[in-house]
């Protein structure tokens, strides 16, 4: 537990926002995450004892508020939790801004990178009345993460890991590294195509269609503007 033992609020702030993983956590319930098995698969290098215990600790402070839901707990951010909003965006930001990538191979996670593409994907652009199904294939990932499908229907998506037998509308084929700094903005969805490091099968001519279907990372244009 982190004590500057200071009364200055800045500090008393950082107390609880300087713990380590907090403010993923945060992340994670500012980004919509409510159950307890979704706010792991936004943090999924934290243990799962330890994510109870800074949601136990959030929840003492006011920050989040537990509540019974169909048979499920499920963590809300309460008015002091949100108020954390402007300021956690704000790091991003700030990180996309002068940080940028900059990823070590340990950082590069195909499993986060797939959970932040579901949640981020544009799904009002998807076609409506239809199912879509991109089947992500990743050259370099542990074995576990290297098949992923992202099925969107009547404005939903669902993230697999397991082929839902479904028929597949485009294949994405890439490293982890590549697809991370295209979702990123760090690189060129059209120049890592002619780099060979990503392909696209279906969705267009280099996949443009697939561009506007998913997006880019909420922080991508910050970082785009800065390159």
């Amino acid at each position: 537990m982190i004590d500057y033992m200071q009364f200055c609020t800045v500090a008393r702030g950082a107390e609880v926002l300087g713990e380590l993983w907090t403010p993923l956590v945060v992340r994670e319930l500012l980004c919509g995450s409510r159950r307890f098995n979704d706010i792991h698969r936004g943090v999924p290098r934290m243990s799962a004892t330890l994510l109870t215990q800074r949601l136990r600790k959030l929840e003492a402070i006011g920050v989040v508020e537990r509540r019974r839901v169909d048979k499920a707990w499920e963590y809300h951010l309460t008015a002091a939790g949100e108020e954390l909003r402007p300021i956690v965006v704000g790091i991003g930001h700030w990180g996309a801004r002068w940080i940028g990538s900059r990823l070590r191979r340990e950082q590069l996670d195909a499993g986060f990178l797939m959970w932040d593409i579901r949640r981020f994907a544009r799904l009002e652009e998807f076609p409506a009345r239809e199912r879509t199904v991109v089947h992500f294939r990743f050259r370099d990932a542990p074995a576990a993460e290297r098949r992923w499908w992202l099925v969107v229907q009547d404005r939903t998506a669902d993230l697999c890991r397991d082929d839902p037998g479904h028929e597949v509308t485009v294949i994405v084929d890439a490293t982890v590294r590549a697809l991370t700094e295209v979702w990123t903005g760090d690189s060129d969805p059209q120049q890592v195509i002619r780099d060979g490091a990503l392909t696209v099968q279906g969705a267009g001519h280099q996949g443009r269609q697939l561009w506007r279907w998913l997006g880019r990372s909420m922080f991508a244009p910050t970082r785009m503007a800065r390159a």
